[in-house]
């Protein structure tokens, strides 16, 4: 395995991270609320969005980048790879017979989710390769550290 696909690998975790969290945040919120699929969904998205880029955008601020650049290295290194997650983890759990309507205490609601995370993570490392490859992507957070801290 190339220092390519590791990067991918390590680029891809950390976006699962923030998807994960925003993912079950979101996903816990609207069930507790009794929200529909739509707004579920949308508030899922928005917060794995969220935190996806609050994990860049902390990590290059302590590598000392102003607020704005901080902001610009999250968006360049995120965005297509946090967007590729979550179609395939959303689509996954719509198409996934009852995944949608299970509450909070049932094993398929947290099951659906965590297999959803895991194919969209598998679906997403091609992605992330490709782009650091050419420079995109997590290569933008790369060129803000001395070493890899988890990026």
């Amino acid at each position: 395995m190339d220092a390519s696909w590791r990067q991918a690998i390590t680029a891809t975790r950390h976006c699962l991270t923030g998807c994960a969290i925003g993912e079950v945040l979101g996903m816990v919120i609207a069930t507790a609320a009794g929200w529909g699929n739509a707004a579920s969904i949308a508030i899922s998205v928005l917060l794995a969005f969220f935190f996806g880029y609050l994990l860049t955008f902390t990590g290059v601020r302590r590598s000392g980048l102003s607020v704005a650049a901080a902001v610009r290295v999250a968006l360049a290194a995120d965005t297509v790879s946090i967007l590729v997650m979550e179609i395939v983890d959303n689509g996954i759990l719509l198409v996934w017979p009852s995944a949608m309507e299970a509450g909070l205490s049932d094993l398929l609601f947290w099951a659906s989710l965590a297999i959803a995370l895991a194919v969209a993570f598998v679906v997403t490392v091609p992605v992330n390769r490709a782009m650091i490859t050419r420079g995109l992507g997590h290569a933008k957070v790369h060129a803000h550290h001395d070493s890899d801290h988890g990026h």
